[in-house]
């Protein structure tokens, strides 16, 4: 790459920042909708529509005109939506449920990622709601806002990765399934679902705090008999009586030490051949791969937003991880980035392992 190039490149991530927000302020704004119901409107208009001066609507809309996403009238000075206009509104709202989450979550932390990296602390999260040694899945409980908008995303991640989650594992006939770390149950009941089988059951180990939640939502899906919920910290001691270990969503957050701590103690509460189905936004091979957007995201998610530390890894590094454990590797895939919708971030992998007799 030339200087020119490089310094070319610089620019694209100065105007990251603003580019995102005047697009999402476009649709917070009601400027988009209005446009999807009546085409052809004004800046005037718009602006009354959005509460705005028309002065401030059209600067917004000028970026949406270079991009394509609407098109502007010489003539008329009407807008219309290009192709925006072509996106299903479903794909829309998945992807601005991404934006609102970048927004509240990681915009506002992200001026103290710096600080975070040699502090190994959430300076952000302190700074802006008084949060001091803690995570950002600690704050949630506390600060609707944040609750909203992460709980909103990871919901919806869970319900459209999971199905191919379950179709890259096996879990035998009648097994006795512990979801480490389940949160809310969400992840239990889709393993019922999607992976029933005579006598099986599945239970969520999560902190105690998520056991009310869990069990109506046991409740809410008809699983109440099939789920249960054990209350407890990963840290200190994991069930034992339980024939295969999922892992979602879980290792990525936290640095070497604590996930060799936390395999070290799922090998510990298997027996000989138990199994163990970790699933994990995962780094390629090739670090250049421009189809992958987990390492644009994710580690500055992770050490300035959520955890003070963490981040994907590549495939090999779990593997050698889980090797380090006691397990055998059975199976690691990554999914298609062609399968994968274009504005969604995660690519998810799965690593399946076996507790070496």
């Amino acid at each position: 790459m030339t200087p020119e190039a490089t310094l070319a490149r610089f620019r694209e991530y100065m105007v990251g920042p603003s580019r995102f927000m005047t697009l999402l302020s476009c649709f917070e704004l009601g400027v988009i909708d209005a446009l999807r119901d009546r085409p052809g409107m004004t800046a005037t208009e718009l602006g009354e529509i959005a509460g705005a001066k028309p002065d401030a609507v059209e600067q917004l809309l000028f970026l949406l005109v270079k991009e394509g996403f609407v098109a502007r009238d010489e003539d008329s000075g009407g807008y219309t939506l290009a192709a925006l206009g072509d996106v299903p509104e479903r794909d829309l709202t998945r992807a601005l449920t991404y934006m609102n989450m970048i927004k509240v979550v990681a915009l506002r932390q992200l001026f103290y990622l710096t600080e975070s990296a040699r502090t190994g602390t959430l300076v952000g999260l302190r700074e802006f709601y008084g949060v001091t040694g803690g995570t950002m899945y600690d704050a949630v409980a506390e600060h609707r806002d944040l609750r909203d908008s992460w709980a909103t995303l990871m919901d919806n991640v869970t319900a459209n990765i999971d199905p191919w989650f379950f179709g890259n594992i096996d879990i035998p006939a009648g097994a006795q399934v512990l979801d480490l770390a389940g949160n809310t149950g969400l992840g239990a009941v889709h393993a019922y679902e999607m992976k029933s089988s005579p006598g099986l059951r599945v239970t969520t180990f999560d902190l105690p705090e998520k056991e009310a939640e869990a069990l109506e939502n046991f409740r809410a899906h008809g699983v109440a008999e099939q789920c249960s919920f054990i209350g407890g910290n990963v840290f200190e001691e994991i069930p034992q009586g339980f024939d295969v270990v999922l892992i979602k969503h879980f290792l990525d957050m936290f640095d070497k030490d604590d996930v060799i701590r936390i395999l070290t103690g799922v090998n510990r509460s298997l027996p000989a051949g138990g199994q163990v189905n970790i699933m994990v936004p995962a780094y390629p091979d090739d670090l250049r791969d421009t189809d992958n957007y987990n390492v644009d995201f994710f580690p500055a998610f992770f050490i300035g937003c959520t955890m003070g530390q963490g981040g994907p890894q590549k495939m090999s590094t779990y593997r050698s991880w889980l090797e380090e454990c006691g397990f055998k590797v059975t199976k690691a895939v990554t999914k298609d980035t062609a399968e994968i919708p274009k504005d969604v971030i995660p690519v998810p992998a799965v690593l399946c392992a076996t507790k070496a007799g």
